[in-house]
């Protein structure tokens, strides 16, 4: 026998359609990493640890040289950090998040999901023991308000997982948000888990704030980051976790027991990053958005109706709003089996009650995939292109 949660999982929609992509030799537009390679500075670099550094096993908690830098990057987030007590290097996000559920829920502890989703939370919920209560967000803003949280926070609430820049909409919660957030944290004693690996890719008007720094919140969130989605090198799995001295030490007990370590070579090329890259972290979201804009003229051009993102790499397209009269993952299964572009189907983001007519595209490639995936999109939906 085998565990029950992970017996009832299916293949993750991105390794399908990714999968499918590779079978029909499609232009990938599904999961969500770039055409770019990433600064060359910070690749040479850890091609030169790995050739002449150390290449054992890394302290626990991550090298110095890195969570001092992660402490000292975050400093312009208006956060005093103890790289000492407050710091905890992981072998991406997801590790991070996997730590945080393990620590943090007990058998029976409810957890606040917002859905759409990313895909790995409920389930890590669930194995960790906790149970799921999900808030339903709608297009196009995908808000919340007072009285959905009042609907959904009780005395059982251990945690909400909050995803600010948000996989898969795109939209970066307002500072009234957040301060409704902190506000229900607080008076329900709840610890917020709070994804917020897109921080460094929001565009125009858009301002990521970390949960964190909002007044009651400082001893009661955990905060996670990637290095592999600020400098768009998702392969590296290089992540963090962030807490109050109490809660990092509980952290660290999960971490040592999943992964222990990160490869050195890739924590000394990322506190590289941290202390060097100003130009890459001003240049970096006006590419972003650029090719933002591009996909989103082109599906507009062919007759697509498009949501706004304010940050991701990620768009979503209304197929409903657009016309096309089939459900989001039937389109995307025609659109990469016969017309040669894969998509993500965002009915794939929900546990329960799903929006079935949108599906997300990643943006973050060149010019020429955005443009051809876009006319087979149209194609695929039965607009000329």
């Amino acid at each position: 026998m085998v565990n029950p949660v992970l017996a009832a999982l299916p293949t993750t929609i991105f390794e399908e359609m990714s999968g499918l992509a590779r079978v029909h030799d499609a232009i990938n537009l599904g999961q969500g990493f770039p055409d770019a390679p990433g600064p060359r500075a910070i690749r040479a670099r850890a091609a030169d640890e790995a050739l002449n550094g150390d290449n054992q096993y890394a302290p626990m908690r991550g090298t110095d040289a890195l969570r001092q830098a992660v402490a000292t990057f975050y400093g312009r987030q208006d956060l005093d950090l103890d790289w000492r007590t407050e710091v905890t290097i992981t072998s991406g996000a997801t590790e991070a998040l996997a730590a945080a559920f393990l620590t943090l829920i007990q058998p029976g502890d409810e957890v606040i999901l917002f859905q759409p989703l990313y895909d790995a939370y409920a389930p890590m919920v669930k194995l960790a023991g906790g149970v799921a209560r999900l808030l339903r967000l709608e297009p196009p803003r995908w808000a919340f308000t007072r009285q959905m949280l009042e609907g959904v926070f009780n005395d059982k609430t251990r945690l909400i997982v909050v995803n600010s820049p948000m996989n898969p909409t795109g939209v970066v919660l307002l500072e009234k948000e957040l301060t409704l957030l902190a506000e229900f944290c607080v008076r329900f004693d709840a610890i917020a888990v709070c994804d917020e690996v897109w921080e460094a890719v929001v565009f125009h008007q858009a301002v990521h704030r970390p949960l964190m720094a909002f007044p009651g919140m400082r001893e009661r969130t955990v905060k996670i980051g990637s290095a592999g989605k600020l400098f768009s090198l998702t392969g590296w799995k290089v992540g963090w976790m962030i807490a109050a001295p109490e809660l990092t030490a509980m952290l660290a007990r999960a971490h040592q027991f999943l992964t222990f370590s990160t490869a050195p070579n890739l924590q000394a090329a990322v506190a590289y990053g941290l202390a060097n890259s100003e130009d890459w972290f001003a240049a970096m979201p006006r590419a972003m958005s650029n090719s933002r804009d591009r996909l989103r003229g082109a599906l507009r051009r062919h007759g697509f109706v498009v949501l706004d993102p304010e940050g991701t790499y990620f768009l979503t397209v209304d197929l409903a709003a657009s016309g096309v009269e089939v459900d989001d993952r039937a389109f995307c299964l025609r659109a990469v089996q016969e017309f040669g572009v894969a998509a993500i189907p965002l009915s794939a983001f929900y546990e329960a009650d799903p929006v079935t007519s949108i599906i997300r595209l990643c943006f973050a490639k060149t010019d020429e995939t955005l443009d051809e995936g876009a006319r087979r999109l149209a194609k695929a939906a039965g607009f000329s292109a």
